[in-house]
């Protein structure tokens, strides 16, 4: 194929990489240019300069000269010419930059998809939440879903009482908890939505008018507590039996749900501690009312899953909610 019938194929087809690449097979089917030699060709034709080219390739000047020269023997003809003060391109040399840097550019863009592809996430994630899913969590699920259309995210809800009960069976690969969290066998990962604490009282309850309580104003008062299979450290931190300065709270009857819980505070049986937004959240209930408290660590939620299970898909779950 003549030169002037190759560039009507490359404007009537736009198919550069199959091009260049044809021609710089040989007759036995073997590539008979190293993408090296043309990397260094590209480069050359920028800087017009072996110093400069020999730096950015990381190279020596010599190994420069050696793959330039071994390109101009494949294609049979000179691509620049040298003088001691000045390196230009050759009519031939120009020609094949016009042809080769839009080939060149393509193929980088395919190896690159190709890349992005292998390392891209697939299968399914299943991650557990405690309560209603907040924002951040809701927005990280869409988001990975987006940047990852070949991995199938799935959510489920966990029981308040048992944080860690689904993850250990391997029903979910990772669960949204409330902290704190010191399980040997899990790995706890990003931690958000820190927020104040509040208590959830009946309105009929002497602290209920208050726009703000001190944590120690909760002694003598009964909190409801959790029940269930959840560590001892963890529902203590739901559910404090002592305020900061050592003064007794009692402990009131024990829920499963925070559904259950919430019914027991309209029938004036006790209160409880929850955060900011899930007590936003529950304002439809009638008869009960949440008050901030100070004193106390903030609530928050982390992401925990199994110590050594840490794959592609969760890792990359991980990032988003830290994103977010």
């Amino acid at each position: 194929m003549s030169p002037v019938s190759r560039r009507e194929v490359v404007r009537n087809n736009g198919d550069l990489v199959i091009l260049v690449l044809a021609e710089l097979i040989d007759h036995r089917g073997v590539m008979a240019v190293e993408i090296r030699e043309l990397e260094c060709f590209l480069v050359l034709a920028d800087e017009l300069h072996f110093g400069r080219t020999a730096e950015r390739l990381y190279l020596s000047q010599s190994r420069v000269s050696q793959l330039l020269q071994s390109l101009e023997r494949r294609i049979g003809g000179p691509l620049f010419e040298r003088t001691s003060r000045r390196v230009a391109l050759t009519p031939l040399g120009k020609e094949f930059l016009t042809s080769l840097r839009p080939a060149y550019a393509a193929l980088e863009r395919v190896v690159e998809s190709a890349r992005e592809y292998a390392a891209s996430v697939k299968g399914k994630l299943r991650i557990g939440f405690q309560g209603a899913a907040n924002q951040t969590v809701l927005s990280a699920v869409s988001e990975f879903q987006t940047r990852n259309p070949n991995c199938l995210i799935g959510v489920c809800e966990l029981p308040l009482n048992d944080p860690f009960g689904a993850l250990r069976r391997g029903e979910v690969d990772a669960a949204v908890v409330m902290l704190p969290v010191a399980e040997d066998d899990l790995v706890l990962g990003p931690v958000f939505s820190r927020q104040q604490q509040t208590l959830t009282v009946c309105t009929s309850h002497r602290l209920a008018a208050r726009a703000s309580i001190d944590a120690e104003e909760l002694a003598d008062e009964t909190l409801i507590a959790i029940d269930g299979p959840a560590p001892r450290y963890w529902r203590q931190a739901q559910a404090p039996t002592q305020t900061p300065t050592g003064a007794l709270i009692h402990r009131g009857p024990e829920v499963r749900t925070l559904q259950e819980g919430l019914s027991l505070i309209a029938a004036g049986r006790g209160g409880m501690l929850v955060c900011r937004s899930t007590a936003e959240h529950n304002r439809q209930w009638r008869g009960i009312v949440s008050v901030p408290i100070s004193g106390l660590p903030e609530s928050a939620l982390g992401l925990v899953w199994r110590r050594g299970e840490d794959t592609p898909a969760l890792k990359a779950f991980a990032g988003q909610l830290r994103d977010e």
